[in-house]
């Protein structure tokens, strides 16, 4: 179990400009990361040290958006204007999760623009929805030299997650600590005065911190 990605929704200005504002942050430039075609969205990728990556992602005009968790959960983000939508933990079987939650993972996919094919399986969505300091668990079926992270220059790196919530309430999502998947993040727990879930990211780059 690790931190395997942050998902970002793109604001009223679209996925490009948020991609672009974001990219200008950090000194790095995103990746078009192609469509989702069961979600109903898609998204741009920045590779991070770590086998990790950050995700912006936006929901399409597509009938998927409507029915699917994830395509829900990222309009509901973006309708608020866009930001942090949530983190993601990769795990090897799937099937514990599946068990422990009831119910079967959704089948994930998107093409690159080179045609490259991606593919995982995805469960937790609805925790996300409902309790937005919760991370939803991926395992993916792709190579790892196809991770989005993969081809990260180490000059990028998650530094701190300050996240809205209760350390607890995650462990027991989880079925481990949490420190298991967060074990080269630093945690900023806050006690949540509005809705949980994370508040800001801090990113090492080559010229310090930045904090998204």
């Amino acid at each position: 179990m690790r931190l395997d990605h942050l998902s970002f929704a793109a604001g009223p200005d679209g996925l490009a400009s948020t991609a672009q504002r974001i990219g200008g942050l950090l000194g790095r430039e995103f990746v078009d990361g192609g469509i989702h075609p069961r979600f109903g969205t898609r998204n741009m990728t920045l590779a991070l040290a770590g086998d990790t990556y950050l995700e912006i992602v936006e929901v399409l005009d597509h009938p998927a958006s409507d029915k699917a968790p994830f395509g829900q959960a990222v309009r509901a983000r973006s309708a608020l204007g866009g930001g942090w939508l949530g983190w993601v933990v990769a795990v090897d079987d799937i099937a514990p999760v599946e068990e422990r939650l009831g119910r079967a993972a959704a089948v994930g996919s998107r093409h690159r623009p080179d045609g490259t094919e991606l593919r995982w399986r995805q469960i937790g969505v609805n925790g996300l929805i409902s309790d937005p300091q919760l991370p939803f668990f991926v395992q993916w079926e792709s190579p790892a030299e196809l991770h989005p992270s993969a081809g990260a220059d180490g000059a990028l790196s998650l530094a701190t997650l300050e996240i809205a919530g209760d350390p607890q309430r995650v462990s027991e999502w989880l079925g481990h600590t949490v420190e298991a998947p967060l074990e080269d993040v630093k945690v900023e727990w806050v006690a949540p005065h509005g809705t949980p879930g994370i508040l800001a990211v801090q990113v090492q780059t080559p010229d310090g911190l930045v904090r998204l």
